[in-house]
C-alpha cells in the first residue's frame, strides 16, 4: 500500500495517520511535492468529499514556508485576493482548497490570476486504490477483514471515496453488533446496507 505518513501535529484527534496514494491522488501529491513550478506561486486543488483533500494540504503545510486555505471558495473574495497577492509578493506558495463543484468567481481580478494558477483535481479511485483505502480505513477501526475482502469488495462498491469510507464502516459495526468476525456474509450485508438492495443483487 503506497501511502504518505503524516506528522502527528499536523492532524486533528480522530483524523488517519496516513494518506492512501494511487492513481487518483498521485499526480497532486507529486505537484505539491514541488512548487517551486506553480504559476503565479498559487495552487487549486478541487475533488470529491473525503478524497483527502484536507490532509494532503496538512502534510504540504507541515514541509515548508507556504500559505494554505481550506474551502477557499467561502473566504470573502477581496480578502482571497490580497491572500494571492501577498504570495507574488513574499514567494510563499499559496495552496487553495475548495469542495465547490464548479467554484464560481465573482471578482474579476481574482477569476483571472486564479484561472492562470496551476489546477489540481483528484480523481476517480481504481480497483487498487480501492482496496488500498479498504485495508486503511479498516486499519484506522483496528478493524480485521478476513482474508480476501478488499479484493472482493473493490470491484463492487461505488468508486466514491464516501461511499468506501461508509462500507467499512458498515462492516465495523455489522461484525460488532453481530459479534461475528468481519467475513463474507458480513461484507455483503454491509454492500446492501450502504449501496441499496437493488445495486447488491446487480454484484
Amino acid at each position: 500500500m503506497s501511502q504518505i505518513a503524516l506528522p502527528i501535529d499536523a492532524r486533528s484527534p480522530g483524523e488517519p495517520a496516513r494518506i492512501v496514494i494511487g492513481n487518483a491522488n498521485r499526480p497532486v501529491v507529486d505537484a505539491l511535492a514541488d512548487p517551486s513550478s506553480w504559476p503565479y506561486r498559487t495552487a487549486v486543488l478541487v475533488g470529491p468529499p473525503r478524497s483527502g483533500k484536507s490532509l494532503l494540504a496538512q502534510w504540504f503545510a507541515s514541509h515548508g514556508d507556504c500559505d494554505v486555505i481550506d474551502r477557499a471558495e467561502t473566504m470573502e473574495e477581496t480578502a482571497l485576493f490580497h491572500r494571492w497577492n501577498r504570495a507574488q509578493q513574499s514567494g510563499q506558495p499559496l495552496l487553495l482548497i475548495s469542495d465547490a463543484d464548479g467554484w464560481e468567481i465573482a471578482l474579476p481580478d481574482l477569476r483571472s490570476r486564479l484561472g492562470g494558477s496551476l489546477q489540481l483535481a483528484i480523481g476517480i479511485p481504481d480497483d487498487a486504490m480501492v482496496q488500498d483505502l479498504i485495508e486503511a480505513h479498516a486499519e484506522q477501526r483496528r478493524l480485521v477483514l478476513a482474508d480476501g475482502a478488499a479484493s472482493y469488495l473493490a470491484p463492487r462498491v461505488e468508486r466514491s471515496f464516501a461511499v468506501i469510507e461508509r462500507l467499512v464502516a458498515e462492516i465495523d459495526r455489522l461484525s460488532l453488533e453481530r459479534q461475528v468476525p468481519a467475513t463474507m456474509s458480513v461484507w455483503r450485508d454491509a454492500l446492501e446496507v450502504v449501496q441499496g438492495p437493488e445495486q447488491a443483487r446487480l454484484l
